[in-house]
């Protein structure tokens, strides 16, 4: 006995179930009742999550950082309703893959800092200032987001940025040339200062 009648019925279920939860998602947005959308994303650094708020791109949090804890981080700061939304984060998902392919170096989605604030979100500003392919000290951003002696705060600020990649923390390294921390690990910020590199 074939189990491809059996196949086609999960699959027939699953697409009645997925076409519920789209409509469930649009509904609640176009109510004001979604405060949070997210999916996931997979690319050469492993699955990341990725957030959206109605103003923007809110966070990507990668699997070292566990995908639970960051949703339960945006459930806290941003509001509970939160659901899973393929479709309205495809631009970003479209704008990662380009990037990691190679073929994009400015992200265009719109960025919801609202999770930084004060001097943090200063400094997540002048991140978006760094040209692809170039890198600054944290002293440098530290002075040109007002604060020339909040070095350590600096790094804090980038260490705890909630948008790494498209808020390019990664291409703030230290005076002395040495990395730094990095939200997604030490591989990761040098493979995506490797990747802008080779572009």
């Amino acid at each position: 006995m074939s189990g491809e009648p059996l196949d086609a019925a999960f699959r027939a279920d699953a697409a009645v179930l997925d076409g519920l939860h789209d409509d469930l998602t649009a509904r609640a947005a176009a109510a004001g009742l979604l405060d949070v959308a997210f999916r996931t994303v997979d690319g050469p650094l492993g699955e990341l999550l990725v957030a959206v708020t109605p103003t923007g791109l809110v966070r990507v949090a990668f699997e070292r950082e566990g995908h639970d804890a960051a949703l339960d981080e945006l459930a806290r700061q941003l509001g509970p309703r939160i659901l899973h939304d393929r479709r309205r984060l495809d631009p970003v998902a479209t704008e990662l893959d380009e990037y990691f392919t190679g073929k994009r170096r400015h992200f265009d989605v719109p960025v919801d800092l609202s999770l930084a604030r004060g001097f943090r979100h200063d400094v997540l500003e002048q991140l978006r200032t760094i040209p692809f392919g170039a890198t600054a000290s944290y002293a440098e951003i530290a002075r040109a987001a007002g604060s020339a002696r909040a070095v350590r705060a600096t790094g804090t600020a980038c260490a705890t940025n909630p948008v790494p990649v498209v808020v390019p923390c990664h291409r703030v390294v230290r005076s002395d040339g040495a990395l730094g921390n990095y939200r997604g690990g030490p591989a990761a910020k040098r493979w995506l200062l490797d990747l802008e590199a080779a572009a």
